[in-house]
């Protein structure tokens, strides 16, 4: 899924699921893959860390591991998205 209209439809799906949980919620990576491509939602694995960080960037949600917010260009391992928290 390298188009743009994917991109947009990962970044889309991401803020959909943290829409439906409480605002102290996150979810990972596998959940948004799951929606998005219930049968075959393994290889967009990459591809929804890669939103992800999109929204990072723009200030829209937060990366983290074990609850600590982690720059998602060097962060190894299973990662959570969240909304943004003070």
């Amino acid at each position: 899924m390298s188009s743009a209209d994917g991109e947009l439809d990962l970044e889309q799906a991401i803020r959909d699921l943290l829409d439906r949980r409480a605002v102290t919620s996150s979810i990972c990576p596998s959940d948004v893959a799951r929606a998005v491509r219930p049968d075959d939602w393994r290889p967009l694995m990459e591809p929804v860390r890669q939103a992800a960080t999109r929204l990072m960037e723009a200030g829209e949600v937060q990366i983290t591991q074990r609850g600590e917010v982690v720059d998602p260009t060097t962060a190894r391992g299973p990662i959570r998205i969240r909304r943004p928290r003070d």
